[in-house]
């Protein structure tokens, strides 16, 4: 059953016991894999879930699950299985505060871009989900330990990668709920504050760069959702980056602007700041859920955020 959004910082995780690369041999020569204790075979009833690579036997009913994107932890969690495992982007951070709760108990097994083949064999899975993109080099290693499924791309659609997340849950019901509420809740943000017609942009500020996001991304498309369109661009697939001198590329009729901490005076860069002109409807927006929260948790958090942040604009024209 879907799980509501919890919130407050996320609990410190427990440390965790490294093992040294002959324990990953030992767990694989165990039986980690599809035909041991972790394993498809010992886990009784199976399914079949066609994937990136091909189809791989899954247990009918996975228990000990470890996820190597934000959308696999958002859409575990959703669907009530909170993973035993998971590769963050910031270990430091470790679980997304979006998350709460939920979240808390997920021991981090390195970052999305490197996971600790290590500490993911240590955690016994009995299924481990990660992205044909950033994981290829992975997928026999991990197939060693565990049945594995992987996504094709962090950048597909993500409500495609949320019905494969749940396939290999076994919980695809739960999934078209979840996404189903997401939907009706996109209806009645952009009910409420009369939004078509009108357009907005999101810019995530780097280092040398602006990176504007386009439909296709996360937060693009869920704010098409919600009623707005995005400003014409030719996006580089999701997102587009242009200097600070192009600043004004970026205008809208509501602008948001990533922060990892939206008090932060300073978290909107000077490019934007000294053209306050040109950008009337101007707000800082947690980076946290905003981009790295996908998922049908993420996309209900950004829901509410623009709904607030709507209520407080010049934008609405609801009575």
């Amino acid at each position: 059953m879907p799980v509501t959004i919890g919130g407050g910082a996320v609990r410190r995780l427990l440390p965790r016991a490294v093992l040294p690369a002959a324990a990953v041999l030992a767990l694989s020569a165990c039986g980690g894999g599809a035909g041991g204790p972790g394993g498809a075979e010992a886990g009784g009833e199976t399914r079949t879930v066609e994937h990136a690579r091909g189809t791989t036997e899954v247990p009918a009913d996975p228990q000990r699950v470890v996820v190597l994107e934000p959308v696999q932890l958002d859409t575990a969690v959703a669907l009530g299985t909170a993973p035993v495992g998971a590769a963050v982007l910031d270990e430091t951070e470790g679980a997304p505060a979006y998350l709460g709760d939920e979240a808390a108990g997920v021991q981090t097994v390195g970052t999305v871009a490197e996971p600790n083949l290590e500490e993911i064999a240590a955690l016994e899975p009995d299924l481990v989900l990660g992205t044909e993109s950033r994981h290829s080099a992975l997928y026999d290693r991990l197939s060693d330990v565990a049945p594995t499924v992987f996504m094709e791309t962090q950048a597909d659609p993500w409500q495609d990668n949320v019905g494969l997340v749940a396939r290999a849950l076994g919980d695809e019901e739960g999934a078209e709920e979840l996404l189903g509420d997401y939907r009706d809740r996109c209806e009645e943000v952009a009910g409420k504050h009369e939004t078509d017609g009108k357009t907005a942009q999101l810019i995530r500020p780097r280092d040398d760069v602006l990176t504007l996001y386009g439909p296709t991304s996360f937060a693009g498309s869920t704010l098409e959702c919600a009623g707005f369109a995005t400003p014409e661009h030719e996006w580089e697939d999701i997102s587009l980056d242009v200097s600070p001198e192009r600043v004004l590329d970026a205008r809208a009729d509501l602008v948001l602007v990533t922060a990892d901490d939206v008090d932060d005076p300073g978290a909107v860069p000077d490019s934007i700041r000294s053209n306050e002109d040109e950008f009337p409807e101007l707000y800082a927006v947690d980076r946290s859920f905003w981009i790295t929260g996908v998922g049908p948790l993420g996309g209900m958090a950004v829901l509410d955020d623009l709904d607030r942040i709507l209520e407080d604009s010049g934008l609405s024209e609801a009575e």
